[in-house]
């Protein structure tokens, strides 16, 4: 397995897993939402990355992560937004080796955290979660705009 930076090339397989990710988590992103975050994950000026594994060339999960400063640090804190593998794939490392990978990339930037939300029902995926960070005990509010 390879993890390594998504390229423009890749947007073919890497569209299927982002599909999958929303039927996931039961929503639905416009076309064109989609098409202006793929080019911001390959845009140097934006904070907005993609991090995909790879297999003998077909791409079987993928990570986007996005860079923000913090009121609380000076190193900036790293978002991960998304995380999503290959169904028939889960549960050999793919997910732990694509948050490792942000882990260094954000210890290369000098950010001092890295953060992540999941709903509560997803169980599977917080085995993993508990294994390699610390939960911080704080609740989500929101209000949409």
């Amino acid at each position: 397995m390879n993890i390594r930076m998504a390229s423009e090339d890749d947007f073919a397989q890497w569209l299927p897993l982002w599909k999958g990710y929303q039927v996931f988590y039961k929503t639905s992103i416009a076309e064109a939402t989609t098409a202006t975050t793929w080019s911001r994950f390959h845009d140097p000026a934006e904070p907005m990355h993609c991090a995909v594994a790879e297999v003998e060339g077909k791409l079987i999960g993928m990570v986007h992560y996005i860079q923000h400063r913090s009121c609380w640090t000076t190193g900036d804190y790293v978002y991960l937004q998304d995380l999503f593998v290959d169904p028939d794939i889960r549960g050999k490392g793919v997910g732990r080796a694509l948050i490792e990978h942000v882990y260094a990339a954000a210890a290369v930037s000098g950010a001092s955290r890295v953060w992540w939300l999941t709903h509560e029902s997803n169980a599977d995926a917080m085995l993993l979660y508990d294994q390699i960070a610390d939960k911080s005990g704080f609740v989500q509010y929101r209000k949409l705009l």
